[in-house]
């Protein structure tokens, strides 16, 4: 399951504020995408997602095996409060381009590369080893630049464990941006929308337009699913 917001206009009591339409991205055990349900609010919060968790929860959702999401405070555990079993998996991408943004320019390719090699690694991984030898080739020590297996070690235990079939699936939350930038192509002609119920309905005819379009299952599913069911 992927989860994320996208921001749109909204008119509020005589103002018109930036709301987050938030999506929760599921990919069923036949391997198809299915858009679970939207919610609308003011600021993206754990707390929040707190709420749409346990709401999930209520409409029958047994269990979730694994969740790709960003970076925010505190979601992980909103997760695991409503599904203890859950692995959660945080966004190696924004992993990544968080830890690169702190090197040097002409040093990002050397650690970019070395970050690609962790990431890759064998199952098991030996990549948290790393993070030394890289910055003694680097000659010197650089703030941060290697997050994703340090303070961020944790975030990668998950992915670390799996085989490569099913890695390229939980790696980022490519999947539900990737939607949220369809959705924002849709609504570009839309300045603003007279409230709540206006915004999720336009929303929510587009979403039945482009699921449409999701007839078969993700790449590679069945070789993931014969993983999944060794593991």
């Amino acid at each position: 399951m992927f989860f994320d917001a996208l921001r749109v206009n909204i008119r509020d009591e005589g103002h018109v504020v930036k709301k987050a339409v938030y999506i929760a991205l599921a990919i069923r055990l036949d391997g198809q995408k299915e858009a679970l349900r939207m919610w609308v609010e003011r600021n993206e919060g754990s707390k929040f997602w707190l709420g749409i968790l346990n709401g999930l929860k209520n409409r029958g959702v047994g269990d979730i095996l694994i969740t790709a999401v960003d970076g925010l405070t505190g979601f992980p555990e909103a997760i695991n409060a409503v599904f203890p079993k859950t692995e959660v998996q945080p966004c190696i991408v924004h992993m990544v381009r968080n830890s690169v943004k702190y090197v040097p320019y002409k040093d990002r390719k050397a650690v970019a590369a070395d970050l690609r090699e962790i990431c890759l690694g064998p199952v098991g991984g030996r990549g948290p080893g790393r993070p030394r030898s890289v910055r003694l080739e680097m000659g010197r020590e650089i703030p941060r630049d290697l997050e994703i297996v340090g303070g961020r070690r944790n975030g990668v235990a998950p992915y670390m464990k799996f085989p490569p079939e099913i890695r390229w699936a939980i790696y980022t939350t490519n999947a539900v941006e990737s939607l949220n930038s369809t959705l924002r192509r849709n609504l570009k002609t839309r300045l603003s929308f007279h409230g709540d119920e206006a915004a999720m309905k336009l929303i929510f005819m587009i979403l039945r337009r482009i699921s449409k379009r999701w007839t078969v299952p993700i790449r590679n599913w069945g070789s993931a699913m014969h993983r999944f069911a060794v593991i």
